[in-house]
């Protein structure tokens, strides 16, 4: 079984040996790095989660700490004890005007009657029943509420009044909300994603960001709840609430069932990562292509003279010293002693048939020089024959037919000058006059095409050219019943060219149209103005067809149509289309056809409106 050239190639296995001696331990030291700095910039950010949260919750328990403080010494005030209204009621305006924490603080009686209470708002916060939250005699603090007149949450801290006897009196309770955990605890300088927030045991958010998640909102179903209160098992990455996976750490607060949980979108705890390892491929693809160039060098240095020795040897066995490319180098190792040695035998070789060659291409060329020579001699000899025939043929019709012609012309318009003709002949006398005319045209389309006259250039109109030529084949037309149409563009330019043979030309066309339709057929004639991108370089040309709904034309005889007398008519002389065409070809055209058997035919004249004079090339064009 043959193997692939790509794998038989020296020069394929050398590079591919130094790319992967080169590459492999490169590609395996950036894994391991990113590998490496993924742990790191994980354990960072979780330690420094970690220690943030364990900050805030400290913060938050002291804050409480403060808070439970304050109640008890407000409960251990005399003037609290002393139950008094009066005394009570600025008191209590002084704590909280001077704490600034608290949004209402309120002394209820020992049967749970407000007695005295101060507030920041003008609506007050819902009563708390002091008597069926806790026992009258110890500190209490309640869960975190939301406030029905105020998108705010809030919890409650109440402290026992005691009386002298030690006997509870009474209590004083006081409301804070949780705009104060929001702009002191719950902060977090964790980039753009960070975030910190509160929630109860049974997943419901006490604090947060957003005021419209607070005791809204649970996670107790989700990933992240299980996370945070399931010590055992925590992850260090989860999919929190929004469904984001993130980085996080929680702990809960000390003399609660709140957990505080500090987090942060992995996508952009590891956004360094992301930067290292964009950094590694860019080294790593630098190297690839620096890997791959030098290989390149390397192995063209070693695998290129051996494949250029190759390839000048299979030149050599198949004698083409053309492709034999062995230049003269300067290595002085093996490589360099057998290109030499190889140079010199084909140098020998390439003389020797050289010298073989220029005795064989003398020869050819006294051959082709000899083929030359008789071909140009049959052809100018087809020519003189082709001329001297035509020549003899117009002389013997100028010389038969004319001078009796013209004598009985002559007498016919003797006899209609001289005498009046009876109006039953008038009609005979006239078709007589018809065919006398007919004949004439005969002889003088024979003389034209034998002498053709050097055309007059004029500016000639394409309407006026048109309509004259219809004005001409018009009784025809109608006494077989055609129908005759034209459909001539709008601001036609005029071109430049002799009116006589143009209009010769175009009777042509309409005669031949004219005699291939039966009755009732249809001949139309158009003009538009186009360029012809083709052969004639762009230039600005008048195109005129005209068409017929006759029987067509075979395709095997369109390329005969403009050839001298070639005809398919029974009584055609062959000369019609061959004038056409020698027309076209002095003023620069060319004329084209298109027709099938059964599909009638258009014949299209192309008349360059500025005539630059005569085309190079062939202006008969069958293939449009």
């Amino acid at each position: 079984m043959n193997r692939s050239p790509l794998i038989n190639n020296m020069q394929v296995k050398l590079m591919l040996l130094f790319f992967v001696f080169a590459l492999v331990p490169l590609c395996s030291v950036g894994a391991l790095a990113i590998r490496t700095a993924e742990g790191l910039i994980l354990d960072m950010a979780t330690n420094r989660i970690r220690h943030i949260a364990m900050d805030k919750a400290a913060l938050l328990e002291r804050w409480i700490y403060e808070r439970k403080a304050d109640l008890e010494v407000m409960a251990g005030s005399s003037i609290l004890r002393s139950m008094d209204v009066g005394e009570i009621t600025p008191y209590l305006e002084l704590v909280r005007n001077k704490y600034q924490v608290y949004d209402q603080i309120a002394v209820a009686a020992r049967n749970g009657d407000i007695i005295c209470r101060s507030s920041r708002h003008a609506a007050e916060l819902p009563r708390e029943n002091r008597s069926t939250q806790a026992p009258v005699d110890e500190l209490y603090m309640s869960d975190i509420r939301l406030s029905p007149n105020r998108n705010e949450s809030y919890f409650l801290i109440s402290a026992p009044l005691l009386g002298d006897a030690g006997d509870p009196r009474g209590a004083v309770s006081a409301t804070v909300g949780t705009g104060t955990i929001l702009s002191v605890v719950l902060q977090v300088s964790l980039g753009k994603t960070g975030e910190c927030y509160l929630v109860d045991r049974n997943g419901t958010f006490l604090a947060h960001k957003e005021p419209e998640r607070i005791l809204h909102e649970n996670i107790a179903q989700l990933e992240s709840f299980k996370n945070i209160f399931n010590t055992q098992k925590a992850r260090i990455t989860y999919i929190d609430y929004r469904g984001i996976e993130v980085i996080g750490a929680s702990t809960m607060v000390g003399g609660t069932d709140w957990a505080l949980v500090v987090e942060q979108d992995s996508e952009e705890a590891f956004r360094p990562v992301a930067q290292l390892r964009r950094t590694i491929v860019l080294v790593i693809l630098l190297s690839v292509l620096g890997a791959l160039v030098s290989a390149w060098l390397l192995s063209r240095y070693l695998a290129t003279p051996i494949r250029r020795l190759s390839e000048a040897a299979n030149s050599l066995a198949e004698g083409d010293f053309q492709r034999i490319n062995i230049e003269t180098t300067e290595r002085h190792d093996e490589v360099g002693l057998l290109y030499r040695a190889f140079g010199k035998m084909a140098r020998q070789l390439q003389d020797r048939q050289q010298r073989l060659e220029e005795r064989v291409t003398r020869r050819e060329a006294e051959l082709k020089e000899s083929d030359v020579r008789l071909k140009a001699t049959q052809q100018a000899a087809a020519r003189s024959q082709q001329l001297a025939s035509l020549g003899q043929l117009a002389a013997g019709v100028a010389h038969e037919i004319r001078t009796p012609l013209t004598s009985l012309k002559m007498f016919l318009q003797s006899i209609e000058s001289e005498m009046e003709i009876a109006s039953e002949f008038g009609e005979d006398f006239q078709v007589a006059m018809g065919q006398i005319q007919r004949m004439e045209a005969t002889i003088n389309r024979f003389l034209d095409f034998a002498r053709p006259q050097t055309p007059v250039f004029t500016q000639v109109s394409v309407a006026d050219l048109i309509e004259d030529s219809l004005l001409v084949v018009g009784p025809r037309a109608k006494q077989q019943e055609t129908v005759v149409t034209t459909r001539i563009a709008d601001s036609l330019p005029s071109i430049r060219g002799d009116r006589k043979q143009l209009e010769e030309a175009l009777l042509n066309l309409l005669v031949n149209g004219l005699e291939a339709l039966s009755l009732r057929g249809e001949l139309s004639v158009s003009a538009v103005h186009e360029i012809d991108p083709g052969k004639t370089a762009g230039r600005d040309f008048i195109r005129i067809d005209v068409t017929d709904t006759g029987p067509g034309i075979a395709k095997e005889t369109i390329p005969c149509l403009f050839d001298p007398f070639f005809t398919t008519k029974a009584t055609g002389t062959g000369l019609g289309l061959s004038i056409v065409y020698a027309t076209l070809r002095r003023h620069g055209g060319s004329v084209a056809v298109e027709s099938g058997v059964g599909q009638g035919a258009t014949f299209s004249l192309f008349i360059p409106v500025e005539f630059e004079g005569m085309l190079e090339e062939d202006g008969k064009d069958t293939d449009r």
